[in-house]
């Protein structure tokens, strides 16, 4: 092993002794749930680790780094129990006879999950479009006129949104 990755292991597991108490009792506050919390300061060592093998700094404040990871999966995590909660109520609402089974309830929510992920990261303008069009139901020219843009810019947009969504099938 290169004298570099075994620094690069000393710093992560120095850094993850100084301040992995610190991350799980700043996600514990944020969370209110010590499984979630303990989860996600978990998840946030790990895409250290990933991104360390990209990039060699922590720069000058390694909890700037960390908190900043930490909410990008806060965020996710709050989506990803919004789209449950959402979900079990539409399932909840089901005739008994129409629920589906829990295998089939769960391969729904990966792929709602997916579809979410897909979505965020389009780019902001798109993701507005698509949303404009498929949830709104307006036309090209109703989001060209609302956006002061051109037909030919929307069905860009609209194409690029098409693109990615197509890719999840």
């Amino acid at each position: 092993m290169s004298s570099s990755k075994v620094f690069q292991q000393n710093e992560i597991h120095s850094l993850y002794n100084d301040h992995h108490n610190w991350l799980y009792n700043w996600l514990l506050h944020k969370l209110g749930n010590s499984y979630d919390a303990a989860d996600l300061a978990h998840d946030t060592f790990i895409r250290l680790i990933v991104s360390q093998q990209r990039t060699h700094t922590l720069g000058d404040n390694p909890r700037a780094f960390l908190t900043c990871i930490a909410k990008g999966l806060v965020i996710d995590h709050w989506r990803r129990q919004e789209i449950r909660k959402a979900y079990q109520e539409t399932v909840a609402s089901l005739q008994t006879h129409c629920t589906p089974s829990p295998e089939i309830q769960l391969s729904t929510l990966e792929a709602l999950y997916q579809i979410d992920e897909m979505l965020q990261n389009l780019p902001a303008r798109t993701r507005k479009i698509f949303f404009m069009a498929q949830l709104e139901g307006l036309t090209y020219r109703q989001i060209s006129e609302r956006n002061a843009i051109s037909v030919a810019t929307v069905k860009w947009h609209m194409r690029k949104a098409f693109i990615v969504c197509a890719s999840l099938i």
